[in-house]
């Protein structure tokens, strides 16, 4: 199988069984995000455990979008559950320098992000990819807001 054909694969199942799909009753913040040249539209909610909590104890990413932004939000959410804040804003950095090719090193090492490498190729395609991660450096940005 070609690394092309696989990283097919992995978007599509990312597309078609989402991981974190259920949302959260109360979260501790909601972000809404979306791509008005495609209608692609999602929601990040996080909890933090505790208001002064530096990791991310639970993620859910809901609504609807193409194949692109359905999978990118899924792989997201797996790569960020019960990671620390900080953690989750680098890779948001280093997708959006991957995607508009500044990126120094490939994503190999961040598991299933790296099938998103290639729509770097497809421009009209970034802002899907890019749509889940955007919406959480928002969720993010709500986060630095609340006191301790």
């Amino acid at each position: 199988m070609k690394l092309n054909d696989l990283y097919r694969e992995v978007i599509l199942d990312h597309y078609r069984n989402p991981r974190f799909r259920k949302p959260i009753a109360n979260p501790d913040v909601e972000e809404f995000g979306v791509n008005p040249l495609c209608g692609d539209e999602i929601t990040i909610q996080l909890c933090f455990g505790s208001q002064c909590a530096r990791n991310i104890s639970n993620v859910a990413v809901t609504g609807r979008g193409c194949s692109i932004c359905t999978a990118s939000g899924s792989i997201l959410a797996e790569l960020i559950n019960g990671k620390p804040i900080d953690s989750a804003t680098r890779l948001i950095s280093l997708l959006k320098d991957v995607m508009h090719g500044r990126a120094k090193a490939p994503l190999t090492d961040f598991g299933d992000l790296e099938a998103l490498e290639g729509i770097k190729n497809f421009p009209i395609r970034i802002k899907c990819a890019l749509l889940p991660w955007t919406t959480l450096e928002g969720a993010l940005k709500q986060r630095e807001r609340m006191t301790c």
